[in-house]
């Protein structure tokens, strides 16, 4: 299923669960589809109206050109709960989707419950992203960028290891344009919330990963420190904690949201 917003991108989407249940949004990280939830999404579904959607740029979303900036994506999601006749739900964000979380809870308070920021900050720019994007528009295909990125998010013995969890992120970066990955890495590069954060009034879970290379354990509690009464969990974890350590991550959600 998709929509397609004012500014003419398709945005795919995916629910699951009871539909009177409350409505809890999922949103993916850079280089991933919505299916970066897939070990996670069915637990959650027994409790919530689980939404999830592909960040334009990635999956089956669409891949406009240029730069994308942090204000549309939010407005992807704001479009995307409009049509579903979404009013308020829960949100989930991990890494670029904590952005997202945030842009949602400071510019539309009243359509955010309870907020999960998951291995994200508040400023991760602008250093060193426009090397990074002009390496990925140059790449010839994804193939080392994306064992660059799977090098960043697992623990070694994970990797060396491989199996099904390590073929299905490789296969999801593999199938991302690099058009997508750039785009999305500009908004990273220019998103600067680190004074606006302390606008979100909405309950704030951050979850923090004590070996994230990616978005460090100190920008976890910097950015828990700086949104009123908000929690900050750090788990033995790198940049994917949802895969790393499904259980501790469903449990510490599952309470939070209840």
């Amino acid at each position: 299923m998709h929509i397609t917003t004012g500014d003419n991108v398709r945005i795919a989407y995916r629910c699951d669960g009871a539909q009177h249940l409350p409505v809890l949004i999922l949103s993916n990280s850079i280089g991933t589809s919505y299916h970066m939830w897939d070990g996670t999404a069915q637990a959650l579904a027994q409790h919530f109206r689980v939404l999830r959607f592909d960040t334009r740029g990635h999956g089956a979303s669409g891949v406009p050109p240029g730069d994308y900036s942090l204000d549309r994506m939010g407005r992807d999601v704001l479009e995307l709960m409009d049509a579903l006749r979404i009013g308020r739900a829960h949100f989930l964000g991990l890494s670029l989707g904590g952005f997202i979380g945030q842009w949602l809870a400071i510019h539309a308070p009243q359509r955010i419950a309870r907020l999960v920021l998951s291995n994200t900050a508040a400023s991760l720019g602008p250093d060193g992203f426009d090397q990074q994007i002009a390496a990925v528009r140059a790449a010839p295909d994804m193939r080392q960028i994306a064992e660059g990125f799977l090098g960043r998010w697992f623990p070694p013995a994970m990797l060396q290891a491989g199996g099904p969890v390590i073929a299905h992120f490789r296969a999801m970066l593999l199938a991302t344009e690099r058009q997508g990955l750039a785009g999305a890495l500009a908004a990273v590069r220019d998103a600067d919330l680190r004074r606006s954060a302390r606008l979100i009034e909405a309950p704030t879970l951050v979850i923090a990963g004590a070996d994230d290379t990616v978005t460090s354990a100190r920008h976890g509690a910097e950015l828990a420190a700086a949104i009123p009464g908000a929690r900050l969990l750090t788990l033995p974890s790198v940049h994917l904690p949802n895969v790393e350590l499904p259980q501790a991550y469903l449990d510490a959600v599952l309470h939070f949201l209840h």
